[in-house]
């Protein structure tokens, strides 16, 4: 009778489980909609004394000598940085000796803009450059400080969302690049070339069509997130809010057919 109970306790479970699969709202594609998207790039530098400083661009925090040499930077790159006039740097990121990227950073008279004529190196060495407008958001002398700029964005991709582990979901945006998350509020490590050491994410179910995630470093908060469906179930928000960053990044992204 107690083998009996339980194996029929055991197929309602299964069954509960793949139902839920099938009518997960989120599971679907959903194609990124860049029109209707924003997005904050925001870069930290500290002064540390002696000419040294911590960069930011969003990941780990690099400690660097503003000295021109190539020193360990993240993910097997090195990274200097060159004093080309007193409002003037040059910050140069390279891996296994080939440049991957070169930047002029030029503060304004006030000190409170920052230009970034910023190169980019394919694999095949072509450069492409773009110019991009930083503001100061937090104080700071000289290059150090907070700056922030809008960053337009250009690219369209498909978004697959599928059922992981009874109901959790995997987030595919290539074979290579998948997230899967479980939404019982515990903290998971999170694992890849470009995440930083430590990082952990924790993710839970607001309500049907809302889902909250909070990633850490180390124990410390980075970010959160939300990602909401709307009424009608066709439009997907992503609302990213990193630490420190006064405006969150909003990505949208609409189902498809």
């Amino acid at each position: 009778m107690f083998n009996r109970t339980f194996q029929l306790v055991l197929v309602a479970c299964l069954v509960t489980a793949t139902l839920w699969a099938a009518t997960d709202p989120f599971v679907g594609d959903w194609k990124f909609n860049p029109s209707r998207s924003q997005y904050t790039d925001v870069m930290k530098v500290e002064s540390l004394g002696s000419n040294k400083y911590t960069f930011d661009f969003g990941g780990t925090p690099e400690k660097i000598a503003v000295d021109g040499t190539d020193q360990q930077g993240l993910q097997g790159t090195t990274l200097s940085v060159s004093v080309e006039a007193p409002d003037s740097w040059k910050v140069v990121r390279k891996k296994d000796g080939q440049m991957l990227l070169s930047a002029i950073w030029k503060l304004s008279r006030d000190a409170n803009m920052l230009t970034d004529n910023y190169t980019e190196f394919g694999t095949n060495g072509s450069p492409s450059t773009v110019k991009y407008l930083y503001k100061r958001t937090a104080a700071g002398t000289g290059f150090a400080g907070t700056w922030e700029s809008p960053m337009p964005l250009t690219s369209a991709f498909v978004l697959q969302i599928r059922p992981y582990e009874g109901n959790g979901l995997s987030f595919i945006r290539s074979p290579e690049d998948a997230r899967n998350l479980k939404f019982d509020g515990k903290d998971y490590v999170v694992e890849g070339p470009v995440v930083a050491k430590g990082s952990t994410s924790a993710a839970r179910r607001v309500d049907e069509r809302t889902l909250e995630i909070i990633d850490k470093v180390n124990g410390k908060i980075t970010r959160t997130e939300r990602r909401e469906l709307s009424a009608d179930l066709k439009t997907l928000t992503r609302t990213v809010r990193p630490v420190g960053q006064r405006d969150p990044n909003i990505f949208l992204y609409e189902r498809q057919q």
